[in-house]
């Protein structure tokens, strides 16, 4: 039976070792709990850019693929963490009005977007124009779920939690070798941490830090996400989730102040009623600049593969990269072109030269 190591346990990590052991394989995980992106995350899933109102990256493909995942994983774990939600986007003109019925009509997005507009009869939002819906989405709530698996794969024995010495790898004939567990292949999800794995540290990986407020509006009475120029998501008894900043210079873990008045200084344009700050999350999204995922063997090291770059839409991407990833791993299957790691071989053998 192939037996794999899984470094890192964000959302990558846990759809990568789902995806493989419901293929028959054995998984060993390693979380040292350094990086907390997945854990903070608002966890909305929505295959459509509301900005520019277009389709996201295999946005139909990546809801046909998560969808199933997310209720198959409630039921293995017997936990509820799928909630669905409606997301409105805000309009603020006669003009959006007119781009979302133009963008509800176009393939692809028509599958998504509701074609009427919805007229505001919320008093606490300052909403003239109505608003768009767009269906399927939903919430996952992220942290529950991840701490469901933890205790999954605490209980089968799969999980070490423990920091994972690269240099400790050895490589043989057999596969490769990690302080005497012996694996077919090492596949890296650390996060913004794989800046500092000496394997796959020539990839393009930025870290932008993501923000959110947590606060108390009792007059707002609103069940539904609100997108303007950020988000409002129902946490009950009251509470709303706020976000997010997307700040590529600052990769402290600590929330700043700076990211809280922007935040409030964007909700204030919508929200009309009395609310207090409660609370304030930050983490460090592994990004790339070509917003594509990085999935795929290492160019030389033979057992070692990377899962990792699932920006903002991680919920969405996770689960689609991962079973992608394992094709590749089992079946020899090619990636998707887009996410292949390959597409930077040329920064591999630029700095391997310099060495």
């Amino acid at each position: 039976m192939p037996h794999f190591i899984v470094v890192g346990f964000g959302l990558s990590g846990m759809a990568l070792t789902e995806t493989l052991q419901g293929q028959g394989n054995t998984v060993t995980v390693f979380d040292d709990q350094s990086q907390k992106a997945s854990r903070v995350a608002g966890g909305l899933y929505n295959p459509v850019v509301l900005k520019r109102l277009n389709l996201s990256w295999e946005g139909s493909r990546l809801m046909q693929t998560a969808l199933p995942f997310y209720r198959d994983l409630e039921m293995k774990l017997g936990v509820e963490f799928d909630q669905k939600l409606p997301v409105l986007r805000l309009l603020s003109s006669p003009g959006e009005q007119n781009a979302w019925f133009e963008a509800a009509d176009k393939p692809g997005l028509s599958e998504f977007l509701h074609p009427e507009i919805i007229s505001n009869d919320n008093p606490a939002l300052k909403a003239p124009y109505g608003f768009g819906r767009v269906l399927h989405t939903g919430r996952v709530h992220t942290s529950r779920m991840l701490q469901a698996y933890h205790n999954y794969l605490s209980e089968t024995g799969s999980l070490r939690q423990e920091a994972f010495q690269h240099k400790a790898l050895n490589f043989g004939r057999d596969g490769v070798e990690y302080k005497g567990l012996k694996a077919d292949g090492v596949i890296f999800c650390e996060g913004f941490g794989l800046r500092a794995n000496p394997f796959f540290s020539y990839l393009p990986l930025n870290g932008t830090k993501g923000e959110l407020l947590v606060i108390q509006a009792p007059e707002y009475r609103e069940q539904r996400v609100i997108k303007s120029g950020v988000f409002t998501i129902p946490l009950g008894e009251d509470r709303y989730l706020v976000g997010a900043t997307y700040n590529r210079k600052d990769q402290s873990p600590e929330p700043t102040p700076a990211s809280r008045e922007e935040l409030l200084g964007k909700v204030r344009k919508f929200l009309m009623c009395d609310f207090a700050v409660v609370g304030q999350r930050a983490g460090i999204r592994p990004t790339v600049p070509d917003r594509r995922p990085l999935v795929g063997a290492h160019p030389e090291c033979p057992g070692l593969y990377v899962l990792n770059g699932m920006g903002s839409r991680g919920v969405l991407i996770a689960p689609f990269a991962a079973q992608a990833l394992s094709r590749l791993i089992l079946m020899g299957e090619p990636l998707p072109e887009a996410m292949d790691c390959g597409r930077f071989s040329r920064r591999y053998e630029k700095l391997r030269r310099k060495s």
